[in-house]
């Protein structure tokens, strides 16, 4: 088995210094997206304000202009920093897993930095898609809830309208994208924890109903007060968590293929070594 490992024997100050390297790539990597993102930042956030603007047409409300607003001074500064930092956080990524596999794939066997590797791109992939569910759904559809509480004003009214704040608007979009981004995850972190024993489809499949009720809690945790959002984050969240009780089995099939195909093997070699 110790020939499966390419990784040679190193003291401890060499992988230290190896350490140092990867950090170094991943953190620069940061540090120039951030600097481009940043440069970009008010394009950046316009581009997160579109949401908002299409929930304004779904709430039949062209005639009004889409303001937000900062009360203090240094709001809209401190806000384009994090959508840079945002922003370049995503830019950066397949640096950063390319330096964290780089680092960690030469103490791995070759049947492990095989199996390792789709993880390691699908978990982009799937945070990215729960990410464009938020954008082009979701926080629309969040936002036309909120903008349904408006009130015209009139005869006994007051006019009470929507005026974001753009930092608690930048919050609202970061946390769905992140909590959707997290929740899809689920097929990924299972798969790996079936791939290492932990788990079982079984198992998976008997605590259903505690997933469902768990999905429904993270939701009310991670989304704002509102039921459309805790909702839409709890029903694709059951929805993965049957797609990851369904890759479970997929992962056991092909694993008692193996060990049958391996015991096939066993036996053949058995039986020459007997006639011989």
């Amino acid at each position: 088995m110790s020939g499966d490992i390419e990784d040679k024997p190193q003291p401890l100050l060499e992988h230290l210094i190896e350490l140092r390297q990867r950090l170094m790539w991943a953190v620069g990597a940061f540090f120039v997206a951030f600097l481009v993102c940043f440069y970009f930042a008010k394009h950046l956030f316009n581009i997160l304000v579109l949401p908002f603007k299409w929930s304004v047409e779904w709430a039949g409300l062209t005639h009004r202009n889409v303001e937000l607003i900062y009360t203090a001074p240094q709001e809209f500064f401190f806000t384009q920093i994090k959508v840079a930092m945002f922003s370049a956080l995503v830019i950066a990524f397949p640096v950063i897993a390319q330096q964290v596999y780089k680092f960690v794939a030469p103490g791995l066997y070759k049947n492990e930095r095989s199996a390792f590797l789709p993880f390691l791109i699908a978990s982009p992939i799937l945070f990215l898609i729960g990410a464009a569910l938020v954008y082009f759904f979701f926080t629309p559809m969040v936002m036309w809830f909120f903008l349904s509480m408006e009130q015209g004003g009139g005869e006994g009214q007051v006019s009470i309208q929507l005026l974001p704040k753009v930092s608690e608007y930048l919050s609202l979009i970061m946390s769905l994208i992140f909590a959707f981004g997290l929740v899809f995850q689920l097929p990924v972190i299972s798969s790996l924890l079936v791939r290492a024993g932990f788990i079982t489809s079984q198992t998976l499949a008997e605590k259903r109903k505690y997933a469902i009720v768990i999905a429904f809690v993270v939701a009310a945790v991670l989304t704002p007060p509102d039921p459309v959002s805790q909702i839409g984050l709890a029903l694709p969240a059951i929805l993965l968590y049957e797609i990851s009780i369904y890759t479970a089995r997929l992962i056991e099939r092909q694993r008692a293929s193996a060990s049958n195909a391996q015991d096939a093997e066993n036996e053949v070699a058995a039986t020459h070594g007997e006639a011989e």
